[in-house]
């Protein structure tokens, strides 16, 4: 069940850069998203309560992460700007002017110290800000550069540069905390953002739309009028549906069975980011030799039998920790070759008259998925205990293995129709 480009490409059809350019300069920009978020996330958090912060205080640092769920409210002022009617694309601009944005928020947030105040949640919630706006744009020029054939290879490096950036963001910031101190390593990571958008500013895009065609207008309501897009959203809630509502739920269980923090602290660090990159190095191998479609139901299957089997540890209640870490593990793998398998079904169900539009719809669908699954794990794992959480989880994942097979057909069926 190949998935094709939308006829639209027609009027959208330009001379692609070399694959060898591409990967960097989207590798890059994902590793600088991420670094934000590790820091954000992790890093700062940390930080904040070695040094005495309450911790109904650093909660309100993850509200500095609003701007990644709600970007698709100005895509398309963003789009609008990036593809001027017979001129040169503006990705570049957009990318390298946020990524200077972000990088002097950081040095902001150097001065202001491991201390609550409102510059450190300013100087966050920019830095957010600006690198949600550039990921609008990162991932329009993906889906504009990245053949068909390409795009798992594309989605390798966007989802593996979203863990080796967890990594530079969380871990190594708490390395360098202790040993260079607040300001330096904040300004280290600066210095990170501006080096990883280095392969991106070098790139030389061509015109957006032929001279003689009709502009178009790049809008939400275009988007939701697809059945591309609509099939898209259906096919994201349904796969992430059973993973997300198990993901948040691992860590606490691995506690509650008997594993120790430093442990843990190894597997969520270093071990989740082997796992990932091993998963999404499998996720693009997958997605080459079976189609994204295919890749999306293999990885569906995987997921929903990890899932599975955490259920019936849960239900063992099981001792063997080793056992549980292993499970873990391959929960994180797994869940990196769906990243690649659906974001590579994704992208070719974007429409390239506006790109950074459609699959910024599809990411914040993912986002919400992710927040709707992981406040839901929490209530049932309170209130029926781990092993119901996980065969809810599981059970969903089963009820998608029925639905997303008659979606993809009916995807396949509208690419080959010539829908938009």
């Amino acid at each position: 069940m190949p998935v094709g480009v939308s006829p639209d490409a027609a009027e959208n059809t330009t001379e692609r850069l070399p694959l060898a350019r591409v990967l960097p300069a989207i590798g890059g920009v994902y590793t600088a998203q991420s670094v934000v978020g590790g820091l954000t996330f992790l890093g700062v958090p940390a930080v904040l309560r070695a040094n005495g912060v309450a911790l109904d205080t650093i909660g309100l640092v993850s509200l500095a992460m609003l701007p990644w769920a709600l970007k698709f409210l100005w895509a398309p002022q963003v789009e609008r700007y990036r593809l001027p009617h017979g001129r040169p694309r503006r990705s570049r601009d957009i990318v390298v002017v946020g990524q200077l944005l972000a990088a002097g928020a950081l040095l902001l947030l150097a001065t202001t110290g491991p201390v609550a105040h409102w510059t450190l949640f300013a100087a966050l919630a920019l830095v957010a800000l600006t690198s949600a706006t550039i990921d609008i744009a990162c991932d329009g020029f993906a889906v504009e550069q990245l053949a068909p054939a390409d795009r798992g290879w594309g989605n390798t490096a966007q989802v593996g540069g979203g863990y080796l950036g967890m990594v530079l963001g969380s871990g190594l910031f708490l390395i360098l905390v202790p040993l260079v101190g607040w300001g330096a390593a904040v300004v280290l990571l600066a210095g990170a953002l501006m080096l990883l958008v280095v392969p991106f500013a070098l790139v030389r895009e061509t015109t957006a739309t032929a001279s003689g065609s009709i502009p178009h207008r790049p809008s939400l309501r275009f988007a939701l009028a697809r059945k591309e897009v609509r099939l898209g959203l259906l096919i994201t809630a349904l796969f992430e549906a059973g993973i997300r509502l198990a993901q948040g739920m691992v860590n606490p269980f691995l506690v509650d069975a008997g594993a120790d923090l430093a442990t843990l602290g190894l597997l969520t660090g270093v071990g989740a980011a082997a796992a990932g990159i091993v998963g999404t190095a499998c996720g693009g191998l997958v997605v080459r030799l079976a189609g994204a479609s295919r890749a999306v139901v293999i990885a569906l299957v995987l997921q929903t039998a990890i899932v599975a089997l955490l259920c019936v540890a849960a239900m063992s209640a099981t001792k063997a920790i080793s056992l549980l870490l292993a499970l873990a593990i391959l929960k994180t793998i797994v869940m990196a070759v769906g990243f690649v398998a659906l974001y590579s079904l994704l992208m070719g169900l974007s429409s390239l008259r506006q790109a950074g539009v459609d699959f910024t719809l599809f990411q914040c669908a993912d986002a919400a998925v992710a927040a709707v699954g992981g406040a839901s794990a929490g209530v049932l794992a309170q209130h029926l205990g781990y092993a119901p959480c996980f065969a809810v989880a599981a059970l969903l994942g089963t009820i998608a293995l029925m639905v997303i097979p008659i979606l993809l057909l009916r995807v396949a069926a509208t690419t080959s129709d010539g829908n938009s």
